[in-house]
């Protein structure tokens, strides 16, 4: 794939999941306040349908011949413990990495501090890195990849994750809707009756 194509494919991929986390209101603090405290699933629904999306996208061009994997070493710790911090950040701030700029086009001002937030604690974790690695936070295994492990191709791993997050996403439709989540007026409709 020339670089021309996957910069083009990367664009275009940008654009739908933009349109989407829009659409969605994935972005908006109080989905995301209401995520973390298991009150609506819309954010968990659409990462899920984001996951199946990447995975197919990525079985058949893995398939094809199109990428190769390159997995990373298991950090168990780090992971353990970068994944509570950036829970708690989130559950604070009603935002995450991937939403703060949308929150930003979407002209909520106080996006701005938790961008120059987060890119203060990228700077931070830049200078301690050093540090950090000498500790147990520092130590990882080796590439793990599900699929070696079970003696199977990716694609079919790829495609049975895929298979697995509809099913997960059938399952929390049917036990909460999304109209729900959202409220009734969600598609724009006007109430047909105004109370005064």
């Amino acid at each position: 794939m020339s670089l021309t194509l996957a910069v083009a494919v990367g664009i275009a991929m940008g654009i739908v999941f933009g349109f989407a986390l829009e659409k969605s209101r994935v972005f908006e603090p109080g989905m995301i306040v209401g995520q973390m405290q298991l009150r609506n699933f819309i954010m968990l629904k659409v990462f899920l349908t984001a996951v199946a999306t990447g995975a197919i996208a990525l079985a058949v061009l893995n398939g094809l011949g199109y990428v190769k994997l390159q997995p990373r070493a298991a950090a168990w710790a780090a992971n353990a413990v970068g994944g509570l911090l950036l829970g708690a950040g989130i559950s604070l701030t009603g935002a995450c990495p991937g939403t703060t700029l949308a929150q930003i086009g979407a002209g909520y001002r106080d996006a701005w501090f938790t961008l120059i937030g987060g890119l203060l604690g990228a700077v931070t974790f830049l200078y301690a890195q050093p540090a950090i690695n000498k500790t147990f936070l520092g130590q990882s295994g080796s590439s793990l990849v599900f699929t070696d492990l079970v003696g199977v191709p990716y694609w079919i791993g790829a495609l049975v994750l895929a298979a697995v997050c509809v099913v997960i996403l059938v399952v929390l439709e049917r036990w909460s809707p999304w109209r729900n989540d959202m409220g009734n007026d969600v598609d724009g409709d006007l109430p047909t009756r105004i109370s005064k």
